[in-house]
């Protein structure tokens, strides 16, 4: 029997190009620029809520950096997510059909974990990391929203649908 080399790992193509916060008093969209700064923000948003004058010289006064539009797809995350703890990298994909994203964390030996049981696994098997529990990662996906995905996608997943129905 001849086994197939082991396929090397498909390139990260991150889904999120744009880190954006809504301010909590204009209610405008402005970007942030790392993924580590929004989560930040958004991991104490409850008790630190977003305001435009957080960003240097900005304010409310000025314009939006972005406008919430269907020109892209928009995800939106729950507030006081947990940030990924130091070493690990967070990546979301969007799946194609625009149902979810997926979220995943790699390590810094660079596993790639996709769910909390395997987190949990991977956190007693390196005690590098006793400092760190389950809780403090979160495989929540944000949630997509309907009034942004492209019209040709909503389109073909409705197709499927029908399709899948009809065969019932």
């Amino acid at each position: 029997m001849v086994k197939d080399s082991p396929k090397p790992p498909k390139p990260s193509n991150p889904s999120v190009s744009i880190w954006a916060a809504q301010c909590g008093k204009c209610f405008k969209w402005r970007m942030i620029s790392t993924q580590e700064e929004f989560e930040e923000i958004r991991s104490k948003f409850i008790e630190e809520p977003f305001f435009c004058n957080k960003k240097p010289n900005v304010s409310c006064e000025d314009p939006a950096d972005i406008e919430y539009d269907s020109s892209r797809t928009w995800v939106i995350d729950k507030p006081n997510t947990p940030k990924t703890p130091n070493g690990f990298k967070k990546n979301m994909t969007l799946r194609r059909d625009y149902s979810k994203m997926d979220i995943y964390y790699v390590t810094p030996s660079g596993k790639r974990v996709r769910s909390s049981t395997e987190l949990g696994t991977f956190l007693q098997q390196n005690p590098e990391f006793s400092d760190l529990s389950v809780s403090d990662f979160s495989f929540t996906s944000p949630k997509v929203m309907d009034d942004t995905i492209p019209s040709s996608a909503v389109l073909a997943n409705s197709n499927k649908k029908a399709a899948t129905s009809n065969t019932k």
